[in-house]
């Protein structure tokens, strides 16, 4: 089976996406607050796991990324700024459900056998 999926490719423009979104946001990229932050941060490793999938796909790559999706919805909580910056928490909880999703159907409908362990 090739190492590269389609699923590593969703994850790839989720992770610039996220990377970009406090750009696309009036006042969200402007300030040094922690959910752009944030998005930085995050939307750097989002993108830098999925292109190291698709070099060569690792069964614990995608486990990150899962948990990198987790870490995003609750993220607007644990940092507070989910009414503070209304847009940019809204921008990544759906982020980060999109990417939760794509790394858990990447676990469950790729065999064990094609993923590396």
């Amino acid at each position: 089976m090739k190492a590269n999926r389609w699923q590593d490719w969703v994850m790839l423009v989720l992770g610039i996406w996220l990377f970009f979104s406090p750009l696309w946001m009036a006042g969200y990229a402007m300030t040094t607050s922690v959910a752009a932050w944030n998005a930085y941060i995050f939307g750097a490793l989002v993108f830098a796991f999925a292109w190291a999938a698709l070099v060569t796909a690792r069964r614990w790559e995608e486990w990150l990324q899962l948990l990198f999706g987790i870490w995003l919805v609750i993220a607007p909580f644990v940092l507070r700024f989910q009414t503070a910056e209304h847009g940019a928490a809204v921008s990544q909880i759906v982020l980060g459900l999109l990417i939760g999703i794509d790394a858990f159907w990447a676990l469950v409908t790729t065999p064990r056998q094609a993923l590396r362990a």
